[in-house]
């Protein structure tokens, strides 16, 4: 929760304005993806992590109380298993005032303006919504995963092999980045199914 609205250097305003509306990113060059994923890969969270920031409330003022806003960060890449062994409220902390400092240096007023926050790990999204290994994605994004490979291949068409059983999670085609395609998707093969039971 923030008591103001992120003062974007590059984009100043007094209120909301259409750079609270949308998803801002922060991941300023090549290079700093990469040696983000690459601290994670030898078990670091990231010193430099790729910022996904959206700012429901600037859309929709009823969820937050009056002149307070919601924001919530997506960050890549912070391990399963970090080379300490585990996280704890320390590590969990410290990776989170690192990701604000990283936004204050796009718009200053931010660190100040967080009256409450919840940080959760790879280890606590796993717990608390039961994704595997704290994917989001449900399972890699990678070119042998993706299209007609999703899930795996024989399965993409949304259907299992157990009759009427059908995958719609992010694990499915388009993948978790299309925000509810993998439903949409699976549902039209349920009518297109039903119809041809009806049918035929």
């Amino acid at each position: 929760m923030l008591d103001e609205l992120p003062k974007f250097e590059a984009v100043p305003s007094d209120g909301v304005g259409p750079q609270h509306k949308g998803t801002i990113h922060i991941s300023p060059t090549l290079d700093y993806m990469e040696w983000a994923w690459e601290e994670s890969e030898r078990g670091l969270p990231s010193s430099s992590p790729i910022l996904e920031i959206t700012i429901p409330s600037a859309v929709d003022s009823t969820i937050a109380p009056s002149g307070k806003h919601v924001m919530g960060m997506f960050v890549q890449y912070a391990p399963y298993s970090p080379r300490n062994g585990r996280w704890d409220d320390s590590s969990k902390n410290a990776f989170a005032d690192r990701c604000l400092e990283i936004l204050a240096e796009y718009a200053p007023n931010v660190r100040k303006s967080v009256i409450q926050r919840q940080v959760l790990t790879p280890v606590d999204i796993e717990s608390e919504f039961a994704l595997t290994g704290g994917n989001i994605f449900q399972g890699a994004m990678h070119l042998n995963q993706l299209l007609f490979m999703r899930p795996l291949p024989g399965w993409a068409k949304y259907r299992t092999p157990i009759r009427d059983l059908y995958l719609c999670g992010a694990y499915t085609h388009p993948g978790g980045g299309v925000m509810g395609a993998c439903g949409h998707n699976a549902a039209i093969q349920v009518l297109h199914d039903l119809r041809r039971r009806i049918f035929n």
